[in-house]
């Protein structure tokens, strides 16, 4: 077993925006600063989350990774199945630990999130659509844990939506950029199921209906920091209309959509901040 192993499993930079995002989510809740234990505690329970669900997703995906993702550290060789499975059960242990310290409703808020990425990488992911929205599903509700690790929702709820819709997109993307490796086990996502040109149609409607989200929050007062958002819907736009119109594009689509859902939530942050303004 490599030891630097444990630590690529978890896929650790996915695992810090989605705890940035946790934070962000509170402090866009709170239109303010958080105190700083709450803050911490909330991106340690979105981390080992994403972590946790991130190792039991290699555990059950190790077939198909053998295909399209040979160079992860089960199909190489650096860590067992069953180290694997084990370590992700310790990462869950760890994050509903800690999410007992923010109140009974966070950690049955996170122990049913916990739930849900053992149940889509056990279940769901080789599902038609199911598989899609579910994953989205998590990603939209980590800035809800965020707030509700602060007591308040605010325009957290407007993030949700436009995180939940944008991850669908992307999410569709990716299946049809690994439709190779999905076939060979037999799994049925989208673009198998209906073919890439239907997936992609129906990846970028996901799409433009982040856009159209998006203007949500000015109707609800946001302040003039969220201004950056013009430059997020214009990156949708484009991977949008990319895949819509050549769906071999997904890989390019799927990588700016991520990178968008980061300013995303910068300008929602500063967008709370700078409320009335």
């Amino acid at each position: 077993m490599e030891v630097k192993a444990l630590i690529e499993i978890m896929r650790p930079h996915n695992c810090i925006l989605a705890g940035i995002v946790g934070i962000l989510g509170a402090l866009v809740a709170y239109e303010g600063i958080p105190p700083l234990e709450k803050l911490l505690l909330i991106f340690a329970v979105v981390y080992f989350g994403c972590s946790a669900g991130n190792t039991i997703n290699d555990y059950f995906d190790f077939e198909i990774d053998k295909i399209n993702r040979p160079e992860r550290p089960i199909p190489r060789g650096a860590l067992s199945r069953r180290a694997a499975f084990y370590y992700a059960i310790l990462q869950y242990g760890l994050g509903l630990l800690l999410a007992g310290f923010l109140g009974v409703k966070a950690f049955a808020f996170a122990l049913g999130a916990y739930a849900l990425t053992f149940v889509y990488a056990w279940k769901l992911k080789p599902l038609p659509f199911i598989g899609n929205i579910a994953v989205a599903t998590l990603t939209g509700v980590t800035p809800i844990y965020g707030a509700l690790g602060v007591g308040r929702i605010g325009l957290a709820g407007y993030l949700a939506v436009c995180a939940f819709l944008v991850n669908v997109a992307r999410e569709i993307m990716k299946d049809i950029e690994d439709v190779e490796g999905d076939r060979e086990i037999g799994a049925r996502t989208l673009p198998i199921v209906l073919g890439k040109k239907k997936a992609g149609i129906i990846a970028s409607i996901f799409g433009f209906s982040t856009v159209i989200a998006s203007f949500l929050p000015v109707k609800a007062g946001i302040g003039l920091g969220y201004a950056p958002m013009i430059i997020v819907d214009g990156m949708i736009i484009k991977a949008s209309i990319d895949v819509l119109i050549n769906p071999e594009r997904a890989s390019k689509g799927q990588k700016l959509l991520k990178v968008a859902t980061f300013i995303a939530v910068i300008s929602f942050l500063l967008g709370a901040l700078t409320k009335g303004v």
